[in-house]
């Protein structure tokens, strides 16, 4: 008899558990999301459409054909190995909280606390200035069709029903809410690669500005344009495979979004891309026919539209993931009861994201740039911290390998050079606040972690909840399960041979 037929024949006769074990994210909706919808989430998140236009702009400003090009192929090849580092957790188990949830396995508490604070900037500040650059297209295509939106009643009504929109998508449904962005991406990649193609009278490009630190400013506004195909990890436990689909997307999507951003480049530099960014930087004043400035315009909202709503999908499970674990307060942890959503949690993020992005449109524009010099440092933050926190994973496990060592020693050295490089610069460039506000998010997650060993330690041995196996996910008598530290029955092993594949990760 097979060992298949044993454990069926087995599972008859064992009794039923007293206390069966329960995911702790089961309220989420386990094993709903296909690897397309996943893959949406993870391509909505980088703006693939609208940063397929704001690259070029920024190569031909700062550096050369040969300089800009390599660059962009050197963060596409950072961004594939920070992809390497996060599957070996991606492999192994399924977590709401991301990255930060990854961190803790490798690291501990206070690098995961580190980690959450850096992506949940990240993400709010990434979707607020999305929204922001999004709700400005839209104005702009509504004034081109004869509908000028003008005055702060105006502005409001717009950024007010955008931010409506997004929240209703996102809590009517995680399904609603990948096939919405999936489609509005996909038309908006379509018709920018169908405009860089449109034959252009214009020659190549004139030389760059020679503006200083141009090979840092490329570097990094590509790695702010490949970021966010991680946001795939943060639905891991509602995917119908999440050990194989999240992995698959993580490692695929920085390939999609990068060979099409070397595609961008490459047009800006022969003068294909001419007409596309004449369109874009000059509008109606460039000469172009005014339907394809409208078309050019549309897109670009609905791919930063659809950014800013991704964006906001992820930090919402961030949120929840911390709600769940008590280190934010217990209500973000609730879910709808017919959408299966962190309704509570989606609500506030989208709120804290629409207030973001009409100020900004209000009268706070020219802080924008700061905000996104903030963000791409949180950005490089978080992938340091995982890139770290897979190397004592994996030798935890005993199962590290020459491939993860030496992905994650590069990404490593290449982000902390380009981290130290920026708040440099900012400093040089007489932008204290900036360089200041950096230096002390990279602490905040250390202070939190004293703060909450003083008043709140029992929160702290909550910190990593992942989707763990159900009684219902295992046969009868195959498994062995026990109450964890905190009381919460989980599988430990299987009744005929212990392994890996049956104790909890980490």
């Amino acid at each position: 008899m097979s060992e298949l037929a044993e454990a069926i024949a087995r599972s008859f006769s064992a009794p039923e558990p007293e206390r069966p074990a329960v995911s702790p994210l089961r309220a989420l909706g386990r094993r709903r999301l296909t690897g397309l919808q996943v893959l949406a989430q993870s391509v909505g998140t980088t703006g693939c459409a609208a940063s397929m236009v704001l690259l070029p702009a920024t190569v031909l400003h700062y550096g050369s054909p040969l300089t800009s090009m390599a660059t962009l192929v050197g963060a596409v090849l950072m961004t594939y190995l920070i992809a390497v580092c996060i599957t070996q957790f991606t492999r192994r188990q399924a977590a709401a909280g991301g990255l930060y949830s990854f961190v803790f396995q490798g690291l501990g508490t206070r690098a995961a606390l580190s980690a959450g604070v850096a992506l949940l900037v990240k993400y709010l500040g990434s979707a607020t200035a999305t929204l922001y650059s999004g709700g400005q297209a839209l104005i702009l295509a509504l004034d081109a069709v004869g509908l000028p939106v003008t005055g702060v009643l105006g502005t409001l009504a717009v950024y007010l029903a955008v931010a409506a929109a997004a929240a209703a998508v996102l809590v009517r449904g995680v399904r609603c809410a990948a096939l919405a962005m999936l489609a509005v991406e996909v038309c908006s990649l379509l018709f920018i690669v169908v405009l860089i193609l449109l034959p252009s009278s214009a020659g190549p490009p004139p030389p760059a500005s020679g503006a200083a630190h141009g090979v840092l400013h490329i570097a990094l506004a590509a790695l702010f344009s490949l970021a966010g195909f991680e946001s795939a990890t943060f639905f891991g436990p509602e995917a119908k495979r999440p050990l194989t689909t999240v992995t698959r997307v993580v490692l695929v999507t920085p390939l999609i979004c990068g060979g099409l951003f070397l595609f961008a480049g490459w047009a800006a530099w022969t003068g294909r891309g001419a007409t596309m960014l004449a369109a874009a930087t000059s509008g109606a004043d460039s000469g172009l026919p005014t339907p394809l400035v409208l078309a050019l315009n549309l897109g670009l909202a609905c791919s930063w539209l659809a950014s800013a709503t991704a964006s906001s999908h992820a930090a919402s499970r961030l949120v929840y993931s911390m709600g769940v674990e008590r280190l934010l307060p217990r209500f973000f942890a609730a879910v709808h009861r017919r959408f299966r959503t962190p309704h509570l949690a989606l609500l506030f993020i989208v709120a804290v994201v629409a207030l973001g992005g009409t100020a900004l449109a209000l009268g706070l524009a020219p802080l924008r740039e700061h905000l996104v010099a903030v963000v791409r440092a949180m950005v490089v933050t978080a992938y340091v911290l995982v890139a770290l926190a897979s190397v004592w994973f994996l030798r935890r496990i005993r199962e590290q390998t020459p491939t993860a060592l030496l992905a994650a020693a590069a990404v490593t050295l290449a982000g902390v050079g380009l981290l130290g490089a920026l708040v440099v610069v900012e400093r040089l460039e007489a932008d204290y606040p900036v360089s200041a506000i950096i230096v002390g998010l990279g602490g905040a997650g250390v202070l939190w972690w004293s703060l909450l060993l003083r008043r709140r330690p029992w929160a702290l041995r909550r910190v990593g909840v992942f989707d763990a196996a159900e009684s219902a996910d295992v046969l009868p008598g195959a498994g062995v399960f026990a109450p964890d530290a905190n009381g919460d029955v989980v599988l430990i092993g299987r009744a005929a041979a212990g392994g890996p594949s049956g104790r909890r990760a980490g």
